[in-house]
């Protein structure tokens, strides 16, 4: 079983803190991102271009099954592959920790030049809307809250080390 499940919107820090937290409870570190771009042989961005989002999903929704049977580290899922229903039912009964961050954080975190699919047009206010659809179910899967605004990723890695059971 994994140790720890990060979820989060887009710059709230599940890589970062990831491998942080990877690197202190000494397991490997998995990223379904990284994974589905390595099944499909090209970046997630390509994926929706030119497969669709639909496609993206499955091979999400599969990348974390896959890694949840596999892997016994910390592992860090795209911040919208809990909305599939499924991947909820999946992840019931993993530690489940929910990387809070707020509006500003994430904008100055994810750099709206970026290639992230979903906030093409109109960055801002497509993360805000992201944010704010997701939260509930972040908030419901979670064993583990943890705010990320205006702190280091060490001191969140420890906290979180602390949160976690034994």
């Amino acid at each position: 079983m994994t140790r720890a499940v990060l979820i989060g919107p887009p710059g709230s820090g599940k890589t970062t803190i990831g491998r942080l937290l990877a690197e202190r409870l000494g397991v490997a570190f998995r990223d379904t991102d990284a994974d589905v771009e390595s099944v499909a042989g090209k970046p997630v961005s390509d994926i929706f271009v030119e497969d669709g989002e639909a496609r993206f999903r499955e091979l999400e929704h599969e990348a974390v099954r896959r890694a949840l049977a596999e892997h016994d580290g910390v592992l860090s899922l795209g911040g919208g592959a809990v909305l599939n229903e499924d991947t909820q039912a999946l992840l019931a009964g993993h530690h489940v920790v929910y990387l809070q961050v707020g509006l500003s954080d994430a904008v100055q975190r994810v750099g709206l030049a970026s290639a992230r699919p979903l906030l093409v047009l109109s960055p801002r206010s497509q993360l805000k809307k992201l944010m704010e659809e997701r939260r509930p179910v972040y908030e419901r899967l979670a064993v583990v809250t943890v705010a990320t605004d205006k702190r280091d990723p060490a001191e969140l890695a420890d906290e979180i080390v602390e949160g976690l059971p034994a």
